[in-house]
């Protein structure tokens, strides 16, 4: 009888021991994040079309802007509230003796545009500091917009520019917040001032830039308007 008995406990003995080990094993298995893996996939791709971007004759963007406006492109394209495949970034974080904005083909990364371009007079001298989405504050908005249609207006040819971020940017053509050309968008101004003219509130370029930036980015294109000091609301769940 108890040879019988001894085999039967045995087997008992040995089943809980692998159980037990099995458990162990599940306990201790670390998930794996699936949005950890999404982020890195995202700023990998990001890295890679940064550094994809290239220019003969231009400077390129800094990472962190880029990174912003790329999210932010891919974003608003899968929403369908921009058509084209062009970017326009400017970097207000940068001085305004600098060329602060870029038009860049997303597609094949081509830099087309370097270009200075001005700050409104209440956003701050050779920096822009302080921002407005309110009528007659004379002061730029941050931000992501959709470019709108060419008009003719006091300073020529001008671009209408619509605003994507509630209380932020979304007052911009009520204001009459349009790119166009400005003489006090100039290398001369900046020798002669110690530093770049400034707008009522609108992204005015130089006189014999801005016909060509305008003809590129009208129409449905990305425009971003960047500063660190906020984030915007259009990030990315993926970029294919």
């Amino acid at each position: 009888m108890i040879y019988t008995i001894i085999p039967t406990i045995l087997f008992v003995l040995a089943s809980f021991t692998t159980n037990r080990a099995s458990f162990s094993e599940t306990k201790t298995t670390k998930p794996i994040l699936y949005s950890k893996v999404v982020e890195t996939n995202v700023e990998a791709k990001i890295e890679s079309a940064y550094n994809n971007l290239h220019s003969s004759k231009f400077a390129l963007p800094k990472l962190e802007s880029f990174a912003v406006a790329l999210k932010g492109y891919y974003s608003l394209k899968e929403k369908g509230l921009i058509k084209k495949e062009i970017l326009t970034l400017i970097d207000f974080s940068l001085s305004s003796n600098t060329k602060r904005l870029w038009v860049i083909n997303v597609i094949t990364g081509d830099v087309l545009f370097n270009s200075l371009v001005a700050h409104g007079r209440n956003t701050g001298e050779e920096f822009a500091s302080n921002f407005s989405n309110a009528n007659e504050s004379y002061k730029s908005s941050l931000g992501f917009y959709s470019t709108g249609e060419i008009y003719n207006g006091k300073h020529g040819m001008s671009l209408r520019l619509d605003g994507l971020e509630k209380g932020v940017n979304d007052n911009a053509r009520a204001r009459g917040v349009v790119m166009h050309a400005a003489d006090y968008v100039s290398e001369s101004f900046i020798k002669n001032n110690h530093r770049l003219g400034r707008s009522q509130g609108c992204p005015a370029v130089p006189v014999e830039l801005s016909k060509d930036i305008i003809n590129v980015i009208k129409d449905k294109s990305c425009f971003f308007i960047y500063h660190p000091s906020r984030d915007s609301k259009f990030g990315i769940k993926s970029i294919s």
